[in-house]
């Protein structure tokens, strides 16, 4: 007999675990609050932009996805810094062009997802918005409808039902922490422009304050605000007029304002998002329930991690299901939040790290000096180096792993750029004899190296 799984939230995470456990053989029901995206038009007329990087590919790669999924993304290869005085400075993320990150709508992926869930026979319970569940009685609540599990999922996001459950039923166990950041967002759009270079994720930093766009498949751009709440001259709290917020483009966006001639209309219309992070203390109940994705560890979207961590979770637990011997769950789900846990409190910090650099250093001098010193090691030193950023996004290098690394990183390009005026005078002879003394041996004795993953 099939053992029967139940998963709680058909978003990105949960229906790419959906499907990797039906190719298991499970058989596998999902409970989705929303209505199905099959029959609806894009949520809110505008989707939120996406990254996705090594490990999310990875996970497409091993539910056999990677091909049908590549085509709904527009490869991204660095930063496009847009300064205040209208210069323009460009930031590679990779060592060349092959490495990039791709820019994918969220609405456009998991609307993806659910239908290939759909073609191998995974049920759908869509507009079943879990209430209450007993975790004692392995109950769920869905309005008057009530249904047993025998082993749940929980992917159901930031505002995770089951893992409030879980801090009710046992307070020292289970406890929960909720970070909000002083600033908030809104989402706006540039339409279609050529004057915008393409495969860039443009920047506008401006200390406090900051915009971004990421290219969807038409070539227009998803643009998203960063502000304070409140306690800055420009924050949502002080920005609620037109003349607000012409004032605002006109003083720190200014060369934005060609290429959407709709901000005004956004900026008034649209929502404050707010940012957080969760933090949980343990991820699984017994051998019966695990958290996922944001339900076990939401995140900043400043490292465009959060769904790349997320289907970290789905290929950490299919691993440990092939590898454990008489699919011992208790065993499974104590693993898998050992091993885990202390990757996504890594991402999470580093998340909020950079958002400090993207809004506050990406343009500033001494840091983009920083990033040319950098340049130079891992060019000339491909085998020997890889940027912290870099291991993230194209590595498998457990981020726990990536942070201390970059800890490492950071003394070496310090001490290498002391005293230099121009990135042609890095010293390279001390530079490798630093990285084959003291960086690499590190890295290895961790067990990994800077190689690239590449899906196929």
């Amino acid at each position: 007999m099939k053992q029967q799984i139940t998963i709680i939230g058909a978003g990105l995470v949960g229906s790419l675990w959906a499907y990797l456990l039906k190719k298991k053989n499970f058989d596998v029901v999902v409970y989705e609050k929303r209505p199905d995206p099959e029959f609806q038009p894009e949520q809110g007329g505008r989707s939120i932009n996406l990254i996705l990087t090594s490990r999310g590919l990875n996970g497409l790669q091993m539910a056999g996805l990677t091909e049908k999924i590549l085509p709904l993304t527009m490869p991204v290869y660095g930063r496009g810094i847009h300064q205040k005085n209208g210069d323009k400075i460009f930031q590679p993320y990779g060592r060349d062009k092959s490495e990039c990150n791709y820019s994918v709508s969220r609405w456009e992926l998991n609307k993806a997802l659910i239908q290939e869930c759909k073609n191998i026979g995974v049920k759908f319970h869509f507009e079943h918005s879990l209430d209450a569940m007993d975790v004692k009685e392995k109950t769920l609540s869905f309005g008057t409808k009530k249904v047993n599990y025998e082993r749940l999922f929980a992917t159901d996001g930031a505002g995770s039902i089951v893992r409030k459950a879980l801090a009710q039923l046992d307070a020292k166990t289970y406890q929960e922490s909720v970070d909000w950041l002083d600033a908030g967002y809104k989402e706006l759009f540039m339409p279609v422009n050529k004057g915008m270079e393409s495969g860039e994720l443009h920047i506008w930093a401006r200390g406090t304050h900051m915009m971004m766009g990421l290219e969807n498949l038409d070539h227009s751009y998803t643009m998203t605000m960063y502000l304070p709440h409140k306690n800055h001259e420009y924050s949502f709290e002080k920005i609620k007029t037109a003349a607000d917020v012409e004032r605002l483009f006109q003083n720190e966006f200014k060369s934005a304002i060609p290429f959407m001639p709709n901000y005004l209309q956004d900026f008034l219309n649209h929502p404050v998002g707010t940012l957080g992070t969760v933090k949980f203390s343990k991820w699984n109940y017994k051998d019966e329930i695990a958290l996922m994705g944001d339900a076990a560890h939401a995140i900043v979207p400043f490292f465009g991690q959060g769904m790349n961590a997320g289907f970290e979770d789905c290929t950490t637990l299919i691993k440990l299901i092939d590898e454990t011997k008489d699919l011992n769950w208790s065993q499974i789900f104590e693993t898998y939040n050992a091993k885990q846990k202390p990757n996504a409190d890594a991402i999470a910090e580093m998340a909020l790290e950079n958002f400090v650099e993207m809004r506050d250093k990406v343009a500033d001098e001494k840091f983009q000096f920083r990033k040319k010193i950098e340049s130079v090691v891992e060019k000339n030193f491909p085998d020997l180096y890889r940027s912290r950023y870099g291991m993230i996004t194209y590595t498998l290098i457990p981020y726990a792993v990536a942070q201390q690394a970059g800890l490492k990183q950071n003394v070496m390009l310090e001490q290498l750029s002391q005293g230099l005026t121009s990135p042609d005078q890095v010293d390279l002879v001390k530079a490798k004899q630093m990285l084959e003394t003291d960086f690499n041996p590190w890295l290895k004795a961790q067990g990994y190296s800077t190689d690239r993953f590449i899906a196929s």
